[in-house]
Parts: structure tokens; C-alpha cells; sequence
């Protein structure tokens, strides 16, 4: 897959789901955009834990941890370059190194990331768990 392929099918889901990452906990707005965005992809639920940890968490945490710089808002621009950079490489041992730490790499918003699936969950008319 090429860089251009992985913004046309990743490219809005990646950036509906970066706010989980900001300093501030997610508006009931960023909540709705992000199921909104997650119902236009056909994913599984463990599809998108699984983009949520391999494609998003080792990018979205790094500046999550960084002390340099405010994570209050982010840049596009920048943040897509840097995903579609990440996933690009992601095969391989990469894949596999980064299933192993993604608990590591999740654990700071993995209750935003619940609360995220329980929304989705009643918007597909499933029963939350």
C-alpha cells in the first residue's frame, strides 16, 4: 500500500480519533465525530482495536509523553505525515514489536478508547458490554 492509498482509506478515521490523545478529556462533540467517522468504515470491533493500537498508539502516544510540546491541539498536516510514515514501515518485526508494547503505548486513554467502543456499540444498535 502506498502513501497516498493509506491517507484515502485511513487518512479521516486517524484524524476523527487523534483528540483520544489530547491533554483534555474528549467532548460529547468529539465523541460523536469519532463514532460518525468510525460508522463510515466497515471495521469490526477488533479491527479497530487492532488499528488503534498498531496504526495510531505508537504515533499518538509519542506525543502524548512529550514534554517539548503543548498536546493541546495538533497539526494535521504534520500528525498525517507522521502516520502514514509509522504505517508504511509496519510490517514485519515492526507489527509484531509494536502488538507486543501496545498495551504500553495505549494505557494512558484506553478508558477514552472504552468509552469510545460503548458509543459505537449503541450507534450500531448492539448492546454495550
Amino acid at each position: 500500500m502506498n502513501a497516498q492509498q493509506l491517507v484515502d482509506e485511513r487518512g479521516d478515521l486517524w484524524l476523527a480519533l487523534a483528540p483520544l490523545w489530547l491533554d483534555r478529556e474528549p467532548s460529547e462533540r468529539d465523541f460523536a465525530a469519532m463514532v460518525e467517522e468510525i460508522q463510515r468504515h466497515d471495521m469490526t470491533l477488533k479491527e479497530l482495536e487492532w488499528m488503534f493500537r498498531l496504526e495510531l498508539a505508537p504515533v499518538m502516544s509519542r506525543h502524548q509523553l512529550s514534554i517539548a510540546s503543548e498536546w493541546r491541539e495538533y497539526d494535521d498536516y504534520k500528525l498525517m505525515k507522521q502516520l502514514v510514515s509509522h504505517n508504511l514501515r509496519l510490517t514485519g518485526w515492526r507489527r509484531k514489536s509494536w502488538a507486543l508494547f501496545s498495551g504500553l503505548t495505549t494505557m494512558m486513554v484506553r478508558h477514552r478508547w472504552h468509552e469510545l467502543m460503548q458509543r459505537v456499540l449503541v450507534a450500531r444498535g448492539e448492546r454495550p458490554f
